[in-house]
């Protein structure tokens, strides 16, 4: 959930602020060079926000399905290594055709 928080959270504060400009004045004002990297941004945590649904969506799965089983199955190092995956997933998506 705090990975979650914090994709939605830098989609608020570094995504948005720029886009509300661009629709403002209904072009981009700020420098060429940073319109690239905005939508990296953009794609990387609007991606990161629905990777991090589908990964709470799994574990929530997980447990409900073997409840039992669930603290065997998903430790903290588990947990990491999804939530670094995600990241990387999205940020791979994003930055790499750049």
């Amino acid at each position: 959930l705090v990975s979650l928080f914090m994709s939605d959270l830098m989609v608020g504060l570094v995504v948005m602020p720029p886009a509300m400009l661009n629709q403002l004045y209904g072009r981009w004002v700020l420098r060429g060079d940073f319109c690239s990297l905005w939508a990296s941004f953009d794609v990387m945590c609007c991606s990161a926000s629905i990777l991090n649904l589908c990964v709470i969506s799994l574990d929530r799965y997980l447990l409900i399905t073997s409840p039992l089983r669930y603290k065997l199955r998903m430790t903290s190092c588990r947990a990491l290594a999804l939530i670094l995956a995600t990241w990387s997933l999205a940020a791979l998506a994003s930055f790499l055709p750049i």
